[in-house]
């Protein structure tokens, strides 16, 4: 009986056909090399990981040893010179810096939390009705004009995306010389969201970096005029855990305009499509 030859078989890494009796001795030499490139990468998304954390790490404790350096700073000189000392004031300078501590305190366990846990209790939300009910609650440093179309919903838990158009709000009304244009519309299977202002914009080489933890970029973003640190930080886990994403473009004044888009869910019973 006759035997045929065993066909040859090929390299999966390059498709070239390897004779049957060299193929055990062709996949060593390749191996090695693909085992090394996984190593490399994975060496070099770890060492970005913790460049990250390193910066997170320097970042926190910068910001909660600022308030306390002040704090101490004025109990020490009560005690030493008590009876020069404003007990009202005193009272109220410290309160402003333990309110501050608590303020980077709370954003940091709200960031963990956004950026470890699904989103629990969703349900469809007109994204328009979100936005008038979030605006309505808060004072206004700037006008605050709405371009709303209703009856863009998206599964959403509320107070989520109530912290969300907060913080965007809060950025904006920060940095707006005149004005602040908060927007909703359908876009293709997505709905947007967008917060405009007219101040000074961010340069497109920031425009990824501003949403890391405890970035600013001018000086003008101080910590008098700001909050944490956190609140774009934590504006993007909020729209990344519903699935959405979150960037930055020039407005139409010269400002910035901040542009969220979460997927499209079926309108709320008893509005249209």
């Amino acid at each position: 009986m006759c035997h045929d030859d065993p066909a040859p078989t090929g390299d999966p890494d390059t498709g070239v056909p390897v004779p049957p009796g060299e193929a055990e001795a062709a996949l060593p030499v390749h191996a090695p090399e693909k085992v090394l490139k996984r190593l490399a990468d994975a060496g070099r998304r770890l060492d970005r990981k913790a460049e990250r954390q390193r910066r997170f790490l320097s970042g926190a404790s910068h910001e909660l040893l600022t308030p306390l350096t002040g704090l101490r700073a004025q109990l020490e000189e009560a005690r030493l010179h008590p009876s020069e000392t404003d007990l009202a004031e005193l009272v109220d300078c410290s309160l402003r810096d333990v309110d501050r501590l608590q303020a980077i305190v709370s954003d940091l366990l709200l960031l963990l939390k956004a950026g470890t846990k699904p989103p629990q209790g969703r349900r469809a939300a007109d994204l328009a009705d979100l936005v008038r009910t979030e605006v309505s609650s808060r004072a206004h440093r700037s006008p605050v004009l709405l371009r709303l179309i209703p009856g863009v919903a998206v599964h959403a838990v509320e107070h989520e995306i109530h912290r969300l158009l907060g913080n965007l709000l809060d950025n904006a009304q920060r940095h707006a010389r005149s004005r602040v244009l908060v927007e909703v519309r359908q876009e293709g299977a997505h709905a947007e969201l967008a917060v405009s202002d007219d101040g000074g914009g961010i340069a497109e080489a920031d425009r990824e970096r501003v949403f890391e933890p405890f970035t600013r970029l001018e000086e003008s973003r101080s910590r008098g005029r700001g909050g944490s640190g956190l609140g774009l930080a934590i504006a993007r886990e909020i729209v990344r855990a519903h699935g959405g994403t979150i960037g930055v473009e020039e407005s139409a004044e010269g400002g910035a305009r901040f542009v969220v888009r979460l997927p499209l869910a079926d309108p709320p019973p008893g509005r249209g499509a």
